[in-house]
């Protein structure tokens, strides 16, 4: 079978499965299969692919009919400047957390803090950008621990990461608090994406109420763990932006903003200590 052949049947297998981008997922998972650079798949589509290849091909296109995400089937997902290591115990990185690092990077630190590190993308991307600051990564999940301390050695990035329920486990203070929490309210859940709902942790997704608990948390212990001045920057949901900023204001954060992201929806709430 050729590699356009195996391509064709892919995509409507694919498609089948409710995949909406069936013909791109499909290249995607070709090239994986092949080990090759996807712009250098052309050249692999006229001639017979080798059987170890077709073998994986066939796996992997079966995974993504089951609805497994491309980025776990791949391993990896492009984030800021980098490909992050992901797997099943860790949130896939998606595009509109950038606008998190992006409001991050704006002003300077010497010191951050990750809260739910999962993946340590956030974490990994601002220190990549400033090579000269401390950082550490907190997670409840021991497994998502072990793929964020394999992505900062692998991208040649120093942080520290511990195990810690939100600040149970901190201690000290940085000048900048970062956290991509989980969000969802659980009456949401149901009405997710399969690749999210049915492959991504459930933990790192819902905290099973209101979708606010990890805010409450985050607010209440952010002050004891800014510096004078420091800030706290938070990823939310579209609706959720006026009930953490007031979460902040209560905690005594000053000058409460909500950011948008690329596609105008609110994205990141941020406050600062006062000092």
């Amino acid at each position: 079978m050729t590699g356009a052949e195996a391509l064709r049947q892919a995509a409507e297998r694919l498609s089948q499965a409710g995949i909406a981008d069936a013909a791109g997922d499909s290249r995607l998972l070709l090239a994986h299969a092949l080990a090759l650079p996807r712009h250098h798949l052309s050249a692999a589509l006229a001639v017979p692919l080798p059987p170890e290849a077709l073998r994986r091909f066939d796996a992997a296109v079966a995974a993504r009919a089951a609805r497994q995400p491309v980025s776990q089937i791949l391993g990896r997902r492009a984030f800021w400047k980098h490909d992050f290591r992901v797997t099943a115990d860790t949130l896939d990185p998606r595009p509109e957390t950038e606008t998190l690092v992006e409001a991050a990077l704006a002003q300077p630190f010497a010191s951050v803090l990750d809260l739910g590190t999962g993946t340590g993308a956030i974490l990994i991307s601002l220190l990549a950008e400033r090579p000269g600051a401390r950082g550490t990564g907190t997670d409840i999940s021991a497994p998502a621990l072990a793929v964020a301390r394999d992505n900062a050695a692998r991208l040649g990035v120093r942080a520290d990461f511990i195990q810690s329920d939100w600040f149970l486990a901190v201690s000290g203070a940085f000048d900048l608090i970062v956290s991509n929490p989980p969000y969802i309210a659980l009456a949401e859940m149901a009405d997710l994406a399969p690749e999210v709902r049915d492959w991504e942790p459930r933990g790192a997704l819902t905290d099973e109420g209101d979708g606010l608990s990890a805010y409450r948390a985050i607010a209440a212990g952010a002050p004891a763990h800014l510096n004078p001045g420091g800030r706290l920057m938070v990823e939310i949901g579209p609706t959720q932006g006026a009930a953490v900023a007031a979460l902040m204001a209560a905690a005594g954060l000053e000058q409460p903003r909500i950011l948008p992201d690329l596609d105008g929806r609110d994205r990141v709430v941020m406050a600062r200590k006062p000092g």
